[in-house]
């Protein structure tokens, strides 16, 4: 299993979640090093397998090493979370620069696009490989929109809502299942780089569950998707967002 911006959040919890669940884990990072390395430590200590290895995903050089390691480490890969993603501060559309829009497509989905594609190649019946899932991390502010914060977020967003239901439909008969997670107000460390840390608290509540989620409530979707458990499920948009 790859997962993408794994050191923390979301990514954290479903490469810990998967380690445990029996696969051997690529952790991949940007910056934080020290984050990954603490993350395959404590998979090891479960008797587990784990690597982390730079990338960063807007670079396509960067992802074909971050497989080519993979290959030579773990072996063929079998399942993808397309989950490294950034926002930025709030604001509105007439105040964003065109390099703010231009990172957040870059890595929310260009990053995606070029993790896929890699997947594909080793996956795909059609290539030799034995299948495989890939799972893409949303968010509902997809279909929500972002107004006044981050439309530009949003954006990148439904981009990966379409290129899950196409990616789908492209390679469904080749052994690859293809399904989103979209996830809703969830306590993680993204939020700081929004300029507005306590808006997990302040909004979570006004969820018809009444809370923001956990990390763990979305890993436990991600792992249920990528199992045979759902082996009749692909282009599938699932919601994790406490009613939203």
């Amino acid at each position: 299993m790859i997962v993408t911006g794994g050191g923390r959040g979301i990514g954290a919890a479903t490469a810990l979640l998967g380690a445990g669940r029996g696969y051997a884990v690529a952790i991949n990072y940007q910056k934080n090093r020290d984050a990954a390395d603490a993350l395959v430590r404590r998979i090891e200590g479960s008797n587990g397998r784990a690597i982390a290895v730079q990338c960063d995903v807007a670079s396509e050089a960067d992802v074909v090493r971050l497989f080519e390691t993979v290959d030579r480490s773990l072996g063929r890969v079998s399942a993808l979370v397309n989950n490294a993603g950034i926002v930025d501060r709030g604001t509105r559309v007439e105040q964003m620069s065109a390099a703010r829009i231009a990172r957040m497509l870059a890595v929310n989905v260009t990053g995606s696009f070029l993790c896929a594609r890699e997947a594909v190649k080793r996956m795909s019946k059609r290539n030799g490989g034995g299948g495989g899932a890939i799972v893409n991390l949303s968010s509902v502010a997809s279909r929500l929109g972002g107004a006044g914060e981050y439309v530009d977020y949003a954006a990148s967003k439904g981009a990966i809502d379409s290129f899950t239901i196409g990616l789908a439909k492209e390679v469904g008969a080749e052994g690859i299942r293809v399904n989103a997670v979209r996830p809703g107000i969830i306590r993680t460390d993204i939020h700081i780089a929004s300029g507005d840390p306590a808006r997990v608290e302040r909004i979570g509540p006004s969820a018809p569950l009444e809370r923001p989620g956990e990390p763990e409530e979305v890993a436990r979707a991600i792992l249920w998707l990528l199992s045979e458990e759902a082996s009749y499920m692909t282009g599938a948009l699932v919601d994790v967002a406490g009613g939203r």
